[in-house]
């Protein structure tokens, strides 16, 4: 790549989803599979809405064709209203756990299981169901052997408030996952976990409390600083080429920021311009430190705008500054993943389309 031009996203092709929310790129048994879990499916002849549609749905597992980077129909998972999915090992075990926020076409249940499947040599199946209320994200991640993983839920339903349950960390007993530690929450949305300093942080994201960074002190996780008062989406951190370390926080309704560790905690390190951040990818590679920000909507749930622009950024001497915007709609997730040719690949999951409909595409861009 020669210095005299800019890196940048290209399309290099797409997905049909519907709704989707997440796009979960793993390897299994040789094969480059992409898990992507729907929210709804439009209903015909009914009104525009974020809200609406039948969630009923099924999580798209897909396969890349050998020696190209086309994805092809591999298998569908049972997930009603899917929010989430995550691939993770244990041992010589794969699991794929599913986040479901809802079922139904209206009214909705929220009140729903959320799976967790195994890999049988041939395919996904359902190992562990957890009962949850608003489920929308699972994260795997391993404290000195000791497998964790926690459930990001709930939501302010007018009504239903005493259905609400706390986002919850299960821990692995050997045999099945059990309940751990209740994280007090309203409307949770994300985690992040990471290692700084030999120490064990977990960032969690909420949209009505403040979004939260724990410490884990051997038993269960203790609350270091909040992040963010409110609107928490998601999380990302990188350590620069001086071995600063940042934690990026995305916020929905209010500016997103870039904080830096200053060795006991997070400071503000950076205000980011705009609204509507859902996800942040690290594009760490040999030109340099990249970000994708992926914008979900503005306005209110009601009348959304989702047809936005997501930006690349580019990290250079202390500050993320925006090399390029693309289009998106509705956007709801970021991964980055290698293509057959071993270059980059950023794959990005679009919810809404312009007018508010649920069938919009998951796209794939080559950072070239």
């Amino acid at each position: 790549m020669s210095a005299t031009h800019t890196p940048r996203l290209t399309e290099v092709g797409a997905l049909p989803t519907s709704g989707a929310r997440a796009v979960e790129p793993f390897e299994l048994d040789g094969m480059h599979l992409l898990a992507i879990p729907q929210l709804a499916y439009d209903i015909p002849r009914t009104p525009a809405g974020m809200n609406g549609g039948d969630s009923d749905t099924e999580l798209l597992l897909l396969r890349r064709a050998e020696g190209s980077d086309t994805y092809e129909p591999f298998q569908t998972l049972p997930a009603p209203g899917g929010e989430d999915a995550e691939f993770f090992r244990i041992g010589e075990r794969a699991f794929l756990a599913v986040a479901d926020i809802r079922s139904g076409k209206g009214p909705y249940e929220y009140t729903t299981d959320s799976t967790v499947f195994e890999w049988d040599g041939t395919q996904f199946t359902p190992f562990q169901s957890i009962l949850g209320f608003a489920a929308k994200q699972w994260r795997h991640f391993v404290i000195d052997e000791r497998h964790f993983l926690a459930l990001a839920q709930g939501v302010t339903v007018p009504g239903r408030e005493q259905e609400n349950q706390p986002s919850r960390i299960y821990t692995w007993d050997g045999t099945r996952f059990t309940a751990l530690q209740d994280v007090d929450a309203l409307w949770g949305y994300n985690w992040h976990a990471f290692e700084l300093g030999g120490e064990h942080f977990l960032a969690y994201a909420d949209h009505v409390r403040p979004s939260v960074l724990l410490r884990w002190n051997g038993e269960k996780f203790e609350h270091v600083q909040d992040l963010a008062p409110q609107h928490g989406r998601a999380f990302a951190h990188f350590t620069d080429a001086r071995g600063e370390t940042y934690l990026l926080v995305a916020c929905l309704a209010s500016p997103s920021r870039l904080l830096r560790w200053d060795g006991e905690r997070f400071a503000e390190h950076q205000v980011l311009d705009g609204l509507g951040a859902r996800e942040f990818a690290v594009l760490d590679t040999e030109h340099g430190l990249y970000v994708v920000r992926v914008n979900f909507i503005l306005g209110t749930q009601a009348e959304p705008v989702t047809a936005l622009d997501s930006e690349l950024h580019r990290f250079s001497e202390g500050r993320l500054t925006p090399v390029q915007s693309f289009p998106t709609t509705g956007a709801t997730d970021a991964a980055v993943l290698r293509g057959h040719d071993g270059g980059l690949l950023v794959a990005v999951s679009n919810s809404l389309s312009a007018d508010v409909r649920f069938a919009a595409r998951t796209v794939l861009y080559r950072f070239e």
